[in-house]
């Protein structure tokens, strides 16, 4: 277990307990990083560098390398207008990953689907973690399986639409309210099915049925979105709303990534899920050196 030491929550009152893998885990003081590891031929950024199982070993054993501290790993591309991936397609591409990698280092791993069939054979394999971005809605054996599994810590994401539709026009009257009111209505449904909201970390979901003005509402907003007393996960690494905001291709938004995880960290969110670990983690470990006491 690769995790950044952290103070006692009684003496941080602002710290929040996540449970998985057997341990509760104290975040809070210092913000996580999670290296995406896509085992697909089509994500929007990096598509087809990591599809075969070999490659996407690797590159997560190089994100380890870089100062990881979770690996997720997903087998679906959930851009804009993605197509649909069969369950043995799927299957085929993250099982083996996932496998391999538990022999191979003790980071945790989360599997990122919406799948249940694929969420149960990846926690066989040794995932730790569930990440959903339906918000464990897609899929009605999505919540028993996590219910079941007690030792397996659940991401649960907002998405407006599926990714086929979900930025045809995506409307809000307060976007950060309505993820709020969102969360708390996941954190009851999840606790009153068996899943222990201590489980449960809350992910806006950055790109997934909002505008670039509702993604910054949101950034700005990460302290309403707190008050439902569950660790916080932004997935904003290279988004098209930084191409938006600096007029750049998704190929050199490393820097605007680098530049909102400092803000975010600033912010106090828990965990961020980005593609280029080992800037962010430089990044973050400069900033806290100058930031902090």
């Amino acid at each position: 277990m690769v995790m950044k030491p952290t103070p006692d929550s009684e003496t941080h009152p602002k710290t929040r307990l996540w449970s998985f893998g057997g341990h509760t885990h104290t975040l809070g003081r210092f913000t996580l990083v999670m290296g995406i590891v896509n085992v697909t031929p089509d994500s929007f950024s990096d598509g087809g560098e990591y599809a075969t199982s070999e490659s996407a070993i690797a590159h997560a054993l190089q994100l380890v390398e870089e100062g990881a501290d979770i690996l997720d790993i997903g087998g679906e591309s959930t851009r804009p207008k993605a197509a649909e991936v069969t369950l043995e397609e799927e299957l085929a591409r993250v099982i083996p990953v996932i496998e391999a990698l538990s022999d191979k280092t003790n980071v945790p791993i989360s599997i990122d689907t919406t799948k249940a069939e694929v969420a149960r054979q990846a926690i066989q394999a040794g995932a730790i973690i569930v990440n959903d971005i339906s918000g464990l809605r897609l899929d009605p054996e999505m919540i028993p399986l996590c219910a079941a599994h007690q030792e397996v810590g659940v991401i649960c994401m907002h998405m407006q639409g599926t990714p086929r539709t979900m930025q045809e026009n995506p409307h809000y009257e307060n976007v950060v309210q309505e993820i709020c009111d969102f969360f708390k209505e996941r954190v009851a449904t999840l606790n009153s099915a068996g899943i222990a909201p201590e489980r449960i970390v809350l992910d806006p979901g950055i790109g997934f049925g909002k505008s670039a003005a509702h993604n910054l509402e949101i950034l700005k907003g990460v302290s309403v979105l707190q008050q439902a007393g569950r660790p916080v996960l932004i997935g904003h690494s290279r988004k098209r709303f930084i191409g938006k905001l600096l007029e750049r291709q998704v190929n050199e938004r490393i820097w605007g990534t680098v530049g909102i995880s400092i803000g975010l960290a600033q912010l106090g969110v828990d965990i961020l899920r980005v593609h280029d670990v080992r800037a962010t983690v430089d990044s973050l470990d400069a900033w806290r050196a100058v930031a902090e006491d």
